[in-house]
């Protein structure tokens, strides 16, 4: 081991000796879950337990502690099949934001009338009004009754969405549908991720989260490609419409046969069950290992305090705010879930088409299969990238190609002298003061395909590993304040888009978003610590006493380097000191276990 590794190690352990908790039986007696500010004080509950590195030596390399034991397993096929399942939630999530793109050109007077701009923007953000209603309770209930059935839920509203946009023959209706649906592609956009997060073995979660992304980009340009296709067809949108039900109806057929997550089951204290799940995810590991690792998440999970479910939502919602280092990570998971959203995304993929008509082009739909194809491969790049450079250098990467992108597409629409006519008008448009296609059309596509680019790369995906950031007592809360954060952006984004362009012109319009990514970068360096290669319940760790983007970096290295190197120092019965665990033997051996979590 080098000086630097040692170093770090040293860094570690001081830093962290100093996190020994109170006993457990205090904690649960005890009225307030949050003490002082002092965060060496441990009254949260779920911070009792925390992980200290304590290799110091070469020799203790071949020690493997019970959760980073698992770091190195190979996806199962069980984990793989569950995470293309929940990612048709993603693929929905996707269609429907590509879809409208190509319906509201398209739609003419089959819901009785030519629709205004004002109706269009109402009629897109009903989808997002849906979701960030849904979002906002999608995670307690998943902590309630589980993921697998929340999803399976969201399928029931995504059919009837569906329906009732099919059918649909006035304004209304449509309104309707498309809010139901978006009550389940709320639902879908966080649970999906989550679901597929507590699954997945660590070295390995970023990449299968990013398939959940692949999903939302596939989806996108199957909508895409499907719109261009049908453009000439009467009432073609409500094929595009129809098309989502297949999906939706497989998930939830599917749904009825799958597991839900182990931490889900170990938190409802089904542990047998846990352990069997376990087993199939890690087909290779010694069953003692699966009953190790039940143990210590189980740990986890009786010192949050509350027997009931409504009374650990209350608490989980005092720990979120009151507990420092959770409230960063909500600052954290919110602000991703925000500057994804109002860098401008959205806009582009809710109205791309009418962007392109706009500035001259017969078939936008077909233009607009460009920026969703471009989206959806450098999504791929981030699938195989995310895990090896990790999420803070992907978020560095893309957010200044997004930022040099936004700049480069209102200087495109300032020379094009693009401008709002008559807002009063059913078909109201922008036209060029020369009428003539130029140059600055063509770079106004080549500016949007590098967005994309920078986009698909890093905030596309990013954010949706929010789960990571939060303790199993509060990931269902936490994950729901950052999804309802994403979607409070989107129906900003999608209720304002025309008349910003209206209002502000569509140079101004870039322009800001611009502003915004500059911002974004600024606020992914200083407060976006690197968490690749860290252990769920290592977070906690990192997020303790500041944002420690330096400490993370470190610990990221370390573990994407030297795997299987961390003990964990436990407390098993409450009392005040608790035992370090060298090497497995040391969980199997311990007359302290309980026989029932040990296979």
């Amino acid at each position: 081991m080098n000086s630097g590794e040692n170093h770090y190690q040293e860094g570690i352990i001081d830093s962290d000796r100093n996190l020994i908790y109170k006993k457990r039986h205090d904690v649960q007696n005890s009225d307030n879950i949050v003490g002082d500010d002092d965060e060496t004080n441990f009254n949260s509950s779920t911070q009792n337990a925390r992980f200290i590195n304590a290799t110091e030596t070469e020799e203790d390399l071949n020690h493997n502690s019970t959760l980073t034991a698992f770091d190195d397993a190979k996806p199962s096929s069980l984990v793989v099949v569950l995470t293309f399942l929940a990612s048709i939630s993603g693929f929905m999530f996707g269609y429907d934001t590509g879809y409208i793109s190509s319906a509201i050109v398209t739609i003419g007077n089959d819901l009785g009338k030519e629709l205004t701009y004002g109706e269009k923007e109402i009629m897109t953000s009903a989808t997002s009004l849906g979701a960030l209603i849904s979002s906002t309770i999608a995670g307690i209930i998943a902590d309630l009754i589980g993921r697998r059935k929340v999803i399976m839920g969201s399928n029931l509203l995504f059919i009837l969405g569906a329906l009732l946009q099919c059918g649909a023959h006035s304004l209304t209706a449509m309104i309707s549908g498309r809010f139901i649906m978006g009550l389940g592609v709320g639902i879908g956009s966080l649970i999906a991720p989550l679901y597929i997060s507590e699954l997945a073995p660590t070295n390995y979660r970023g990449r299968l989260v990013v398939i959940n992304c692949l999903a939302i980009t596939g989806g996108q340009l199957i909508a895409y490609a499907v719109g261009a296709g049908i453009s000439r067809v009467k009432s073609g949108w409500r094929i595009l419409v129809g098309i989502s039900l297949f999906p939706s109806v497989v998930q939830l057929i599917m749904f009825l046969f799958m597991p839900d997550t182990p931490r889900f089951l170990i938190m409802k204290n089904r542990l047998e069950e846990a352990s069997s799940i376990l087993q199939r995810i890690y087909k290779s590991s010694d069953p003692s290992l699966i009953g190790s690792k039940v143990y210590e998440l189980s740990l986890l999970n009786s010192e949050i305090p509350g027997n009931s479910a409504l009374t650990r939502t209350k608490n989980g919602f005092k720990e979120i705010f009151q507990v420092p280092s959770n409230l960063r990570a909500l600052i954290i998971g919110c602000g991703l879930q925000f500057f994804q959203q109002f860098t401008g995304w959205n806009a582009l993929m809710y109205f791309s088409a009418t962007i392109f008509e706009t500035i001259g082009f017969n078939n936008p739909t077909v233009v607009s299969i460009l920026v969703a194809g471009t989206n959806f491969i450098f999504t791929i790049v981030a699938f195989f990238v995310i895990d090896t450079i990790g999420r803070r250098s992907v978020l560095m990467i893309g957010l200044p190609c997004m930022m040099m992108a936004l700049l480069l597409c209102a200087i495109s629409f300032q020379f094009l002298g693009i401008k709002f006519e008559d807002s009063s008008v059913a078909v109201s448009t922008y036209h060029s003061q020369e009428g003539d296609f130029s140059i600055w059309n063509v770079v106004v596509i080549i500016s949007m395909i590098i967005f994309a680019a920078g986009y698909a790369i890093g905030i596309g995906n990013v954010p949706w590993q929010q789960s990571e950031l939060f303790p199993q007592s509060v990931r269902g809360i936490g994950a729901s304040c950052a999804t309802t954060t994403n979607w409070i952006g989107s129906l900003t984004i999608s209720a304002t888009f025309l008349t910003m362009l209206q209002k502000i012109t569509p140079s101004g319009t870039f322009l800001l978003f611009a502003i915004i990514t500059f911002i974004a970068i600024f606020f992914v360096y200083f407060c976006y610590p690197e968490l690749t290669g860290l252990e769920l319940e290592e977070v906690q760790n990192v997020l303790t006493g500041g944002f420690n983007i330096e400490k993370s970096i470190e610990m990221s290295r370390h573990h994407r380097t030297n795997t299987g190197t961390q003990h964990h120092f436990v407390d098993y019965d409450g009392d005040e000191a608790g035992i370090l665990i060298n090497s497995v033997s040391d969980y199997t051996s311990n007359p302290k276990l309980p026989s029932n979590v040990i296979s």
